[in-house]
């Protein structure tokens, strides 16, 4: 998977083949049903596979949301084995959308799960959350670099619920601001790029301090949440690179894979205008 290149090395070549975007894998009920795929473990399947099949070849990454397929028990689970392995022999980066965050023992399990060689579960990254404090994921931070694959730290999300606490004020500086400088210092010196991001809602970047990042934003909110990709790259500073994640506006132009493709066309060129 990781072939011996950092995974901000991997992202950077990626992004420059395959343009600047990140689709999430969201088999919610609803876009099951949209496709007319039953709402179990066999509709999961065909909904996820399919996707891969359209999208793997030609996107730069692909995003799976751990929790739509956890909700269908062990087969579910298994959908999403296979759903990394195929993304990924397809050429695709994996970000598994699992938002892990604890203590210890704990986090080194989620560490093993999902950045080690081996790990039926490993992806090139994961999302983790820093609100038990950032030097909790330690376990997960040391795992990610010592096997070229990156994490995603969340910092401002675009929930609004999220701002009570990322945006609060905590020794002269936002929640948020604090988990950003905390990913840049495990960044320092990397080259091209750091392989620890950060979660940040692409309609309001703003306030954070991203320049000093030398790291990768994801930042979910295309479409659905009424974010246009147009105009959104200007939106981040030079010293990060942004990577716009978008699901179900893309997803919901399903099964059709021509209609996939076409959909993520369209997005690339708005993003790529600026």
């Amino acid at each position: 998977m990781t072939g011996g290149a950092s995974f901000g090395a991997r992202l950077v070549s990626a992004v420059a083949a395959r343009g600047p975007l990140c689709v999430g894998i969201d088999p919610h009920p609803a876009l099951l049903a949209a496709w007319g795929m039953p709402p179990d473990a066999t509709g999961l399947e065909r909904f996820a596979l399919s996707t891969v099949d359209a999208l793997g070849g030609s996107v730069a990454v692909l995003k799976p949301q751990s929790a739509f397929f956890e909700a269908h028990g062990a087969r579910g689970v298994a959908v999403l084995e296979r759903t990394i392995a195929l993304a990924c022999a397809a050429g695709a980066l994996v970000v598994l959308d699992v938002k892990r965050g604890d203590i210890g023992s704990t986090m080194a399990g989620y560490a093993a799960a999902y950045l080690t060689d081996g790990s039926p579960l490993a992806a090139d990254a994961v999302t983790l959350s820093p609100y038990l404090g950032f030097e909790s994921l330690r376990p997960a931070l040391d795992a990610a670099a010592g096997s070229g694959r990156g994490v995603f730290v969340l910092a401002a999300t675009s929930n609004p619920e999220g701002a009570t606490v990322q945006r609060a004020v905590h020794s002269g500086r936002t929640v948020a601001q604090s988990i950003v400088d905390s990913a840049a210092a495990e960044n320092a010196g990397a080259r091209p790029l750091g392989g620890v991001g950060v979660v940040v809602g692409a309609g309001d970047p703003a306030g954070l301090d991203l320049g000093a990042l030398n790291g990768p934003v994801l930042a979910p909110g295309l479409g659905a949440q009424g974010v246009a990709a147009a105009g959104l790259p200007r939106r981040f500073p030079g010293g990060c690179l942004p990577l716009p994640a978008t699901s179900r506006d893309v997803l919901r132009h399903g099964p059709s894979p021509g209609a996939l493709v076409a959909a993520v066309n369209a997005v690339l060129t708005e993003l790529r205008a600026d």
